[in-house]
This record gives structure tokens, sequence and C-alpha cells, in this order.
């Protein structure tokens, strides 16, 4: 019963924010909001509800190490997993936009989270909210670099447009991400009693790659379909937003204490490891970009840190 708990709450989850995503994204056009501004914080925002609601639910019920674990996990499946396959499958021209912007803001963003939980052990009121408010300045500052750029992934803009659809896919959305984060969190810590793991390894191998589909499977379905590829920018933006939106609104809501110290002295090393780790792999190719065998790399890595988790 504890898998199909938690492959339906995943199953909730990932169709809850792709429903909230749709109605969000139709919202903001019908307000004439410039889509530079959509893709950068509704789009944002949205793609990151899933694990928003994991780690706030999870901290208000009493697991902090699967708010957490969820967060770190994802990030680690996001760079090291869906990058390693989609870069498999679909080589990323590495632009400059990646040394100047995208990787600094992530890199500094991650340095920042493990300073503040190896300090004293827990995330609290006042780190989140410099979390967010670091939030809000990248946010300035990216739309004012951007602010003449054009997003051309039309995967990214909603094609709903009546009313009563909106709100139905908004409501709905909303109730499949609290269905689905209370089947999720009470199958996973009911996993983790009844094959005597902790919950900090079940959230950052199951949940973590479960709250990872979305970013996979969209990055999947854009290469099949010989549109542009997803960017390693999204990809690295997914693990900004994480980090200073869902860590620091949980830690808002709800100080997290770390209980699991695994976390902070394997965890949030591997973490920082591998964000640090992209910057090189762009360089091995004389054509910046990041081909098969960095892929290769990555997943490797990946590989070596769910296995040695399991030891």
């Amino acid at each position: 019963m504890d898998y199909i708990a938690i492959l339906f709450g995943l199953l909730l989850l990932i169709k809850g924010g792709d429903w909230l995503l749709e109605s969000a994204v139709a919202i903001s056009i019908k307000l004439s909001i410039p889509k530079i501004v959509i893709g950068m914080t509704v789009v944002s925002f949205a793609t990151s509800a899933p694990e928003l609601i994991v780690s706030v639910k999870s901290a208000l019920m009493g697991h902090p190490d699967l708010a957490l674990g969820n967060v770190v996990g994802s990030n680690l499946a996001n760079l090291a997993l869906v990058l390693g396959i989609v870069i498999l499958i679909e080589p990323i021209i590495v632009t400059k936009n990646f040394f100047i912007k995208d990787w600094p803001i992530m890199f500094l963003s991650t340095v920042i989270f493990y300073f503040f939980i190896k300090s004293n052990g827990d995330l609290n009121f006042n780190e989140g909210l410099i979390l967010f408010f670091l939030l809000i300045i990248v946010l300035i500052f990216l739309l004012f670099i951007q602010k003449n750029e054009i997003m051309d992934d039309g995967n990214m803009f909603s094609k709903v447009s009546g009313k009563k659809v909106i709100i139905s896919l908004f409501f709905g959305g909303s109730l499949a991400l609290w269905l689905g984060s209370e089947m999720l969190i009470k199958g996973a810590v009911s996993l983790a009693q009844d094959i005597g793991v902790s919950e900090r390894i079940i959230s950052i191998s199951i949940i973590s790659i479960g709250t990872s589909i979305p970013e996979l499977s969209a990055s999947i379905i854009a290469i099949f379909k010989k549109e542009k590829a997803i960017s390693l920018g999204n990809l690295i933006g997914s693990n900004i937003f994480n980090i200073l939106a869902v860590m620091g609104i949980t830690a808002m809501i709800q100080p997290i204490v770390v209980f699991d110290h695994n976390l902070i002295e394997s965890d949030f090393l591997w973490m920082l490891f591998i964000s640090f780790l992209i910057m090189p792999l762009a360089f091995i190719s004389k054509r910046m970009r990041l081909g098969r065998f960095e892929g290769f790399i990555l997943i490797c890595f990946y590989a070596i840190f769910i296995f040695q988790m399991f030891k």
C-alpha cells in the first residue's frame, strides 16, 4: 500500500502542477503580463509547486528531513539525472548567459543555503526570509538583463482561454497538489518505517526523482518534437527556485530542523559538488556544449550518489 500511495501521490502532484501551470499562465496572459515576466515568475513558481507543497507540508507534519531531502534530492536529480539524460539524447549548446548569470546565481544560492544549514543545523525564519529576499533580487536582476530577449519556447505558454476551464484547472490543480502531497508524505514515512531506512533516503531517492519527472518529460518531449532543446539555464533556474523560493517560503512558514545529519555531512556536499561540476564540464568540449560524454559522466555520478546512500 505504501508504494501505491507514493505512486498515486506523485501522479497527482505531477498532474496538479501541470493544471496549475496551465491556469496560472492563462490568467497572466489575460492580464496582459509580458511573456518574459510570465516565464520567469509565474511559470517558475508553478513548476516548483510540487516541491513547495511537499516541503511545506512535510515541515508542518513534523518531517523536516523530508522537506530538506526533497529539495536537495530534486536539485541533484535535475543536474545529474535529468540533464544527463537530456544531453545523452541531444547535446545542449552552452551560451554566454550560463557563464555570466545562470551558473553563478545557482552556485551562490547553493553555497548560501548550505552555509545556513551547516551553521546551526536548521533553517529558521530569518534565513528563509533572506533566501526569499534574494529570490526577489534575482528576479529583478534577470528581468532587467533579459527585458529585450524573446522567450520562444512555445511549451511554456497556455492555450487555455475559457474562464470556466481556467478556474476548473486552477482549483483542480490545487486540490490534486494537496491530495498528492498527503498521499506522498504518508506513504513515504510509512515505507521508511517498514523497510527500516530514514526519511532522508526515501525523500532524496523516490520523492525527489518523482518531483523531477515534469522537468524530464518536458525536456524529452521538446527534443522529440524537434523544437528548441530545453536550455541548461532552465534546469539551473529550477534549482535556483527550489532553494530560494521553496526553502525560503517553507522556512518562513515552519522552521526546519535537521534530524539526520547525513543531509549536511553527505547530501549537501554532493549537491555542491554536482552544482560546481557543471561549470568545468562545459569547458571539456571545444564547441562549448554539453554532449553525450558529459551526460554519461553526470549519470555515473548520480548512480554513485544513490548507491553510496543505500550501502
